[in-house]
């Protein structure tokens, strides 16, 4: 005999999960951008998040010129997955710092 049926059930159990992959974080080639602004628009194929920086510290002002230096096109389902990150993120953060308020 080549097996009992417990082991062939998890023989069978194995072949039917899927292989999930090692991720391999590559930064050899990445580029870091300080962004205090964002916004985000969106259409029925993509979410678009666009990052930039406002340089005009002075209140009261009537136009605020904000430089954009990235633009990230996400597909809604990338989107969804980035906003589940950012909040368990931003929810371990508050509890180590405290809460931010906007």
């Amino acid at each position: 005999m080549s097996g009992t049926g417990e082991e062939k059930n998890m023989s069978e159990q194995q072949a039917t999960q899927p292989v999930v992959p090692k991720v391999k974080w590559n930064d050899s080639e990445m580029n870091s951008t300080y962004a205090n602004v964002c916004n985000v628009m969106g259409t029925r194929e993509e979410i678009m998040v666009l990052f930039g920086s406002n340089k005009n510290w002075q209140g009261n002002q009537e136009e605020v010129e904000v430089m954009l230096s990235q633009r990230i096109l996400l597909t809604p389902y990338a989107a969804k997955r980035l906003q589940i990150m950012l909040d368990m993120g931003l929810k371990e953060y508050e509890k180590r710092f405290g809460e931010i308020k906007l």
